[in-house]
């Protein structure tokens, strides 16, 4: 990452910026920690054929929409057109362990809280759209998989009942695994939740959050009843049940479509990638 690229951004003189780190290299993106006038920030750098998948301006719009509601500290700094955003580094944070009850129990009253603002954006995430979409990125190339358009026919059956059972759309964070909820602790020691990276987020159903957590989780069916139990506390009907294993076939093959471009450009995502296919196919 280049420091004049960082003080272009903030408008400052390239020495006030120095230590820059990779902190980490994410699915989407990169990142980068630096330091300025004592400050620690992390830059995002959009990754590999990120322009193809992501809508920064719809991304931009989540920001807005969730702003001052104590869901997530804003950003310093976002670019739509470029992609490039500075948050303020927090120090003692930690991911949600998604085999812990405790942290699960947070978690999902903290996207049980931010799916009753009932938010919203002028911008859909339409998965069955966006399937399509991550497959047209192929551009003819045949998918890894043999089977797929077999998967895939049975995974249209199954939008007339999701359809059905659609109560309401409010903006949904999409991406709602466990990485993206940080546990922070203030300077009393107290320990705060934020849900953050907000680029996928767009109106949909809300439970479509609670699928995306299972897939990114990896769970095994029981795992996934615990935690669909979890956020309705314990009172979730069988046709909402039903509902949400058919997000978890439908966004089980978006992210394998997903993978798929991603290992076009020579990014492998590895057993991930076979999983998602695995739960177009097991939840179907």
């Amino acid at each position: 990452m280049e420091i004049e690229k960082i003080a272009k951004i903030l408008k400052l003189p390239s020495t006030e910026i120095s230590e820059i780190t990779v902190l980490k290299k994410g699915m989407t993106n990169r990142s980068f920690l630096f330091l300025c006038k004592n400050v620690k920030y992390i830059i995002r750098v959009p990754g590999e054929g990120t322009t193809q998948l992501i809508d920064r301006y719809q991304e931009d719009a989540a920001y807005k929409a969730i702003s001052g509601r104590g869901i997530c500290d804003a950003p310093i700094y976002l670019d739509p057109k470029e992609g490039y955003k500075i948050t303020r580094y927090l120090n003692n944070v930690r991911n949600c362990d998604p085999h812990n009850v405790s942290d699960l129990r947070k978690c999902m009253a903290k996207l049980r809280e931010f799916h009753a603002m009932k938010l919203r954006t002028d911008y859909e995430f339409d998965i069955y759209q966006q399937i399509n979409f991550y497959e047209s990125l192929w551009e003819g190339k045949p998918s890894a998989y043999r089977d797929y358009h077999i998967v895939k026919e049975k995974v249209w059956e199954l939008r007339e009942y999701i359809k059905l059972n659609i109560e309401e759309k409010v903006l949904a964070h999409i991406d709602a695994v466990p990485d993206n909820f940080l546990f922070c602790k203030d300077q009393d020691g107290n320990e705060q939740l934020q849900l953050i990276d907000w680029e996928y987020a767009g109106m949909q159903d809300p439970h479509v959050d609670i699928a995306m957590f299972c897939i990114y989780s990896m769970y095994c069916k029981k795992e996934v009843d615990q935690l669909i139990d979890i956020y309705f506390e314990n009172c979730c009907d069988d046709r909402i049940r039903a509902k949400i294993y058919c997000y978890i076939a439908s966004c089980g093959l978006l992210w394998s479509n997903w993978c798929e471009y991603k290992k076009s450009l020579g990014v492998e995502f590895g057993e991930y990638a076979l999983k998602q296919y695995q739960f177009a196919k097991d939840y179907y």
